[in-house]
């Protein structure tokens, strides 16, 4: 009996040692250091619309390109504009014409990332009528956007349509208080479809089919960001494009990802909404001629939707492609 104590005692202190020896090891070992720090904000709260972004932060893309990039989404009382114009965020997401607005009244923007190649506008007619031949009629506007190619529209092609308001959703539109409304084809426009809401093709105005082909989400620094961090700014955007190219690759695991995303941020949607989101915003970043997504702004749609800015009287000045891109 006294021979198994001793035996016991004595595994006891090898263990004891071997633990104390691992531990040592573990505290001598170096830290692993995190990235530099990249702080982007999205333009809406957590939605199918940013799964790339998502993706390359859960896929580890930006830290292999060294960056420890934080997403932010903004809320009702802190833009995306507010938030990168007071600093608290490196990068911020616009509209092209919302970025060419903001450089016309003096914040110098580049844009070093961009998802859209196609606008996802559409005017909807309540009444199955041809939106194009509603002149006068009530039309529902997004509260939180500019509108300006729904403006643009209206006064180029002499619509004078009365606008009405609205937050986030389509209810305005479904109780009839308008006859129109506006709405973006992979949010508002999934909606209508979930809610059975009939859509035959000749109440629809897709501002894409009458020459109103603009692109519109992309990522924007500070032109002063820009100049000091040129190669942070190309990590983040090799890495986004990765994460998107990856998503279209992986659709059904992407959707995961959105899903973790929505319910960390308490956002009230579904799986089939987030999923036909995912489906059109994909869609969207197809170009209409190379058939390719090439995550660029392009050139003409800069010229062209400058001019129409400019000519609405948008525009203080007209912006160009190349200090739109920091050229």
């Amino acid at each position: 009996m006294y021979l198994c104590a001793r035996r016991e005692r004595n595994r006891m202190r090898h263990s004891l040692k071997h633990i104390t020896l691992v531990f040592a090891v573990m505290l001598a070992l170096p830290v692993a250091a995190k990235g530099e720090r990249f702080v982007f904000t999205t333009i809406w709260t957590a939605q199918a619309q940013f799964a790339g972004y998502y993706a390359a932060k859960e896929k580890g893309f930006y830290d292999e390109m060294g960056l420890d990039v934080v997403i932010q989404h903004p809320s009702l009382t802190s833009s995306a504009s507010n938030r990168l114009k007071t600093d608290q965020c490196d990068a911020a997401m616009f509209s092209m014409m919302s970025a060419m607005d903001f450089i016309a009244q003096g914040t110098p923007l580049v844009n070093i990332f961009q998802d859209s190649m196609n606008s996802s506008n559409i005017l909807v007619s309540r009444w199955g009528a041809d939106p194009s031949k509603m002149k006068g009629q009530r039309v529902g506007i997004f509260n939180s956007d500019p509108n300006y190619l729904t403006f643009i529209m209206s006064k180029k092609e002499g619509m004078n349509y009365e606008w009405v308001r609205f937050t986030s959703d389509i209810n305005v539109f479904l109780s009839g208080a308008v006859d129109a409304t506006m709405v973006v084809s992979y949010n508002e426009f999934c909606q209508l479809k979930q809610a059975g809401f009939n859509l035959p093709e000749r109440s629809l105005y897709r501002f894409s089919d009458h020459d109103y082909n603009i692109q519109e989400n992309g990522v924007y620094v500070k032109r002063q960001y820009y100049n000091t961090h040129r190669s942070t700014v190309g990590k983040f955007a090799a890495a986004s494009r990765r994460g998107w190219e990856w998503v279209a690759a992986h659709p059904d695991e992407a959707l995961e990802i959105v899903m973790k995303y929505v319910r960390k941020n308490g956002i009230h949607t579904n799986r089939v909404m987030q999923k036909m989101m995912l489906e059109e915003v994909l869609r969207l970043q197809i170009d209409r001629e190379s058939k390719r997504r090439e995550f660029r702004v392009r050139a003409d749609m800069v010229r062209k939707a400058s001019k129409m800015m400019f000519e609405a009287g948008m525009l203080k000045r007209e912006v160009t492609y190349k200090e739109l891109i920091g050229l």
